[in-house]
């Protein structure tokens, strides 16, 4: 059976963000994930985690300014001090979590800057980061992002994931595969995924149209939850979607899913 966290910066924003956990847990999630644990300090969200036997699945590495539409800076070759020192930072957090695993975003392609100096520096950034976080046991994740909700995004397919993994050539370097984003970008969810199922760490979903519940779109997800159980995948799926109205209002298709609250 699927595994499900509940994306904390998408969902149960009914409240504030420290009391997202408890409404998770009394959801029946037992894993939660975010796009970045940095505002608040780790001491207090390790606490939180502890209160509500939750397990921090996923974070985010450090990706610039986001509040000013950053969206990653591992591909900029002018902030490479930068990404490294996020690194650091990343891993003191997820290792104040207990956390596995942590994603990184590429950000935007930049006006005026070669093509190949951007993969270049990607490259250079995922094996420093690949190798600094295999000393401490944490896995890194790359995300490919859909063009319709961050144009310009560097990182867009499941295949080019896969070549910059052959290029980085870590065993520390994963896919996190969003079947939202790749719905709009390639589809063909179930075979894409099988076929590269040794290299995805994480999985995340939201329905499309709209971003929203599974059951409000175009996604068949009873049959992906079935498949993904068919072809063994065992990690996390994260729930990073947007509630087509409440959080508890579009919980019903999490319903068979739920760990029973004691």
């Amino acid at each position: 059976m699927p595994r499900f966290a509940a994306n904390l910066t998408m969902l149960f924003n009914e409240v504030d963000f420290l009391a997202r956990l408890e409404a998770a847990a009394r959801a029946g999630f037992s894993g939660v994930e975010y796009l970045f644990p940095y505002a608040f300090s780790a001491d207090e969200l390790a606490k939180q985690l502890r209160a509500h036997k939750l397990t921090q699945v996923l974070h985010n590495l450090p990706a610039g300014n986001w509040d000013k539409g950053e969206r990653g800076i591992a591909i900029l070759p002018d902030r490479v001090d930068e990404f490294r020192a996020g690194v650091k930072i990343a891993i003191g957090y997820a290792k104040a979590l207990d956390c596995p695993q942590v994603n990184c975003l590429a950000g935007l392609v930049p006006d005026g800057v070669d093509a190949k100096a951007l993969k270049d520096t990607f490259v250079d950034n995922l094996k420093f980061a690949a190798s600094a976080l295999k000393a401490e046991g944490i896995k890194l994740l790359i995300e490919p992002i859909n063009t319709r909700d961050i144009p310009k995004f560097y990182l867009t397919n499941t295949a080019q994931a896969v070549a910059l993994i052959d290029a980085v050539g870590s065993d520390n370097l994963f896919v996190q595969y969003d079947i939202y984003h790749m719905q709009i970008m390639e589809g063909d969810l179930a075979p894409t995924i099988e076929s590269n199922l040794r290299h995805i760490a994480h999985i995340q979903l939201a329905d499309t149209p709209g971003r929203h519940e599974p059951g409000t779109g175009e996604i068949n997800y009873p049959f992906l939850f079935r498949y993904l159980d068919k072809i063994g995948y065992d990690g996390w799926i994260g729930c990073e979607y947007k509630p087509e109205k409440t959080t508890s209002d579009g919980l019903g298709w999490f319903a068979p899913y739920a760990t029973p609250v004691k």
